[in-house]
C-alpha cells in the first residue's frame, strides 16, 4: 500500500514540469512577438515560422490557423488582433511611404531643375537682351552724331567756298568725320612748308576747325611709296613733319589752344594708301593730310 502511494506521488511530481514549461514557452513567445512587432518583418516568413512552431508544440489553439484569427496562446490571455493582417499592413505602409517619398523627391528634383533653368537662363537671356539693346541704342546715337557733324562740316565748307578743294568723308563706324587735303597741292615734293597759294585754303580750313574746338582732333600725314632723299630719311618722317606743319599753323595762326582742344598728330608714311601707287594719279591721291574730327568730345 505504501509503495502504490509513493508511486502516485512520483508521477504527480514528474508531471508538474509540463505546466512550468508551457508558461515559459508562452512568455518566450510573447517576447519574440514583441520583438517582431518593433521591427520590419516579412509576414509570409513569420506566418510560416509560427505555423511550424504551433504544429510541433501546439501552443496556439487550432494550430497555425489560429494566427489568421488573432487567437494568442490560450483563452484568458490578451488578444493581438489579426497578427498577420497587422504585419501585412505595416509592410505595405512602409513600401507606400517609401514610394511616396521617392515620388516627392523626384518631383522636388524636377522642380529644382526647372527652377534652376528658369532662374538661371532667364536672367542670362534678359541680360544679353539688355546689353544688345544698349549697344544698338549706343550705335544709333553714334550714327546720329556723325551724320549731324558731317552735315555741319559740309555746310561750313560751302559757306567758306572750299567744298571743291577739300574732301569730307564720314567714318564707316561713325567715330569721326574727316577733312582730306591734297598733299600735292599743299606741299612741294619732299618739302614740309605750305605753298604760298595754299595759305588762304588753310586759313579757311582753320576757321572751320575752330568751331569744333570742343571735339578731339587728329592730324595725319600720308605719302606715296616713292623713296625720298635729302632732309628726311624716309616717308614716315616726312609725313609726320607735314602733320606737324598743319598743327603749328592752327596753333600759331588760328590761335587754337592745345590745352582746350585735344589735338593729336601722327605720320602714317606710305602704309595707308587710298589708291594704287603704280599710277601717277594714284600716288597724287596718297600724298595727303587728313584732319579727323571725332564725334566724342
Amino acid at each position: 500500500m505504501a509503495r502504490k502511494k509513493k508511486k502516485a506521488e512520483q508521477e504527480g511530481i514528474s508531471a508538474g514540469w509540463i505546466n512550468t514549461f508551457a508558461d515559459l514557452m508562452n512568455l518566450l513567445l510573447c517576447f519574440f512577438v514583441l520583438l517582431f512587432s518593433m521591427s520590419t518583418v516579412d509576414a509570409d516568413k513569420y506566418e510560416q515560422l509560427v505555423t511550424s512552431m504551433t504544429e510541433r508544440i501546439n501552443i496556439f489553439d487550432g494550430g497555425g490557423a489560429a494566427v489568421g484569427e488573432g487567437a494568442f496562446v490560450s483563452s484568458g490571455t490578451d488578444q493581438l488582433v489579426s497578427i498577420s493582417e497587422y504585419f501585412n499592413e505595416y509592410e505595405n505602409s512602409g513600401e507606400d511611404n517609401q514610394k511616396s517619398e521617392e515620388q516627392v523627391d523626384k518631383q522636388d528634383g524636377n522642380k529644382s531643375e526647372q527652377g534652376n533653368q528658369s532662374t538661371g537662363e532667364k536672367p542670362m537671356n534678359d541680360k544679353a537682351k539688355a546689353e544688345e539693346e544698349f549697344l544698338k541704342k549706343q550705335q544709333q546715337e553714334q550714327k546720329e552724331k556723325a551724320e549731324k557733324l558731317y552735315k555741319e562740316l559740309t555746310q561750313d565748307a560751302e559757306h567758306q567756298n572750299v567744298e571743291d578743294q577739300i574732301n569730307i568723308n564720314m567714318d564707316k563706324k561713325y567715330q569721326f568725320v574727316q577733312i582730306s587735303l591734297n598733299g600735292a597741292l599743299l606741299f612741294e615734293s619732299g618739302d614740309i612748308e605750305f605753298k604760298k597759294n595754299m595759305v588762304p585754303l588753310m586759313s579757311k580750313v582753320g576757321d572751320i576747325l575752330k568751331r569744333y574746338a570742343d571735339h578731339r582732333i587728329k592730324i595725319e600725314g600720308h605719302t606715296d611709296n616713292v623713296p625720298i632723299s635729302g632732309r628726311y630719311k624716309n616717308n614716315m618722317m616726312l609725313s609726320t613733319a607735314r602733320a606737324n606743319t598743319v598743327f603749328e599753323y592752327l596753333v600759331n595762326k588760328k590761335h587754337m589752344k592745345p590745352k582746350e582742344t585735344e589735338i593729336e598728330i601722327s605720320g602714317m608714311g606710305e602704309y595707308e594708301p587710298v589708291a594704287s601707287n603704280k599710277t601717277r594719279k594714284g600716288r597724287a591721291q596718297n600724298r595727303r593730310v587728313e584732319i579727323k574730327i571725332y564725334t566724342s568730345k
